[in-house]
């Protein structure tokens, strides 16, 4: 009890000296309308809906800078036929190499990147193009799937459940050479990596995440745990060593689909909306995240336009505390509170 009291000490004065760190001075949207990860349409309009929901409205009261750099146009080819099951392999492949340039861009250029998708095979372009300018960068995976299968493992042939195994050097001698990926190599080692949310993981995945000793959570270990406890572990696995640049990848179907139902592959028993922010503010007081993908927002599934709206607006609440939106609410600075009546009479 006494080590884990003095270790559980360590963890919260490291984790109080990483909340004093910069934050962001200027954010650029980016959205990525995608779909050919997967075979459901309607994931392409993730972006617009939400915008809609009020996204760049929300980040106009904060104190930094918003820059929309609008939507990338992605061209899907006629003639991509499937490769060892893989679906649209050459359609994906170039929308990613796509988004990697503008992520590496727009993070070179001094922001921190907002992504909209879209599904999330576009992981691989955004975290790529992440790594090619910050390649010492760590990766927080919050999702109900680990998305780590490969071709041989996929259950479906859909990239949106593989983009992980994409970007894992220890993968690479597991990974053939998929047609449309010849541009992108394994940046990112299996201890840079943590999931949070795990409910539904393949047994291919499994077996990866095992041999690979990747730090995971799954939501049997958020119950028993609490989420405190697993942002802790998670900032002193992929932090301790050194402070580096943050990738957050957001699932919404991370969320329980009382909460999010308008999205692809819907899990019982995901993240409470209290869970999901909290991961959120934890991410945001270190003053590290980067870049963050928000995915999966799908409005054709919604069962009613109200199922759709709380679905975008929930991304929306999850984008803004992530990046300084507390439950107190989203305050500009304020240098010096105004007198009251009394206190000018008083000076006069």
């Amino acid at each position: 009890l006494i080590t884990h009291c003095k270790r559980l000490k360590e963890i919260t004065l490291f984790y109080g000296r990483r909340q004093r760190q910069s934050r962001a001075q200027s954010v650029a949207v980016l959205g990525a309308p995608f779909s050919k990860g997967q075979k459901k349409r309607g994931v392409e309009h993730g972006p617009k809906v939400i915008r809609d929901a009020g996204l760049m409205e929300r980040l106009s009261n904060f104190d930094f800078s918003v820059h929309d750099f609008g939507d990338l146009n992605f061209q899907h080819l006629e003639e991509d036929e499937p490769y060892m099951d893989v679906k649209f392999p050459r359609t994906v492949g170039a929308a990613n190499k796509k988004l990697s340039g503008a992520v590496r861009n727009a993070v070179s250029a001094g922001h921190t990147l907002l992504m909209l998708g879209g599904d999330h095979s576009l992981a691989i372009g955004s975290v790529s193009g992440h790594a090619q300018h910050c390649p010492d960068l760590c990766l927080i995976w919050v999702d109900a799937h680990a998305d780590i299968n490969t071709p041989m493992t996929s259950p479906s042939g859909n990239l949106h459940g593989q983009p992980v195994a994409f970007m894992l050097k220890e993968l690479q001698d597991k990974m053939p050479d998929i047609p449309g990926f010849s541009w992108t190599k394994p940046f990112l080692s299996s201890r840079d990596l943590v999931y949070i949310g795990l409910r539904d993981v393949d047994p291919g995945e499994y077996q990866f995440l095992k041999s690979l000793g990747i730090q995971y959570f799954t939501m049997r270990d958020i119950d028993r745990l609490g989420i405190q406890r697993v942002m802790e572990v998670t900032f002193d696995h992929l932090l301790a060593r050194k402070q580096r640049p943050i990738h957050l990848s957001f699932d919404i179907d991370a969320f329980d689909p009382s909460l999010a139902p308008a999205t692809g592959t819907p899990v019982n028993g995901g993240l409470t909306y209290r869970e999901g922010i909290y991961i959120a503010e934890e991410i945001h007081n270190t003053g590290l995240l980067s870049v963050m993908d928000l995915v999966e927002v799908n409005p054709d599934l919604g069962a009613s336009p109200e199922a759709v709206e709380a679905t975008a607006t929930l991304a929306v609440d999850v984008i803004a505390s992530s990046l300084g939106q507390t439950r107190e609410g989203a305050h500009t600075s304020m240098d010096e509170i105004p007198p009251g009546k009394n206190d000018t009479e008083l000076r006069l």
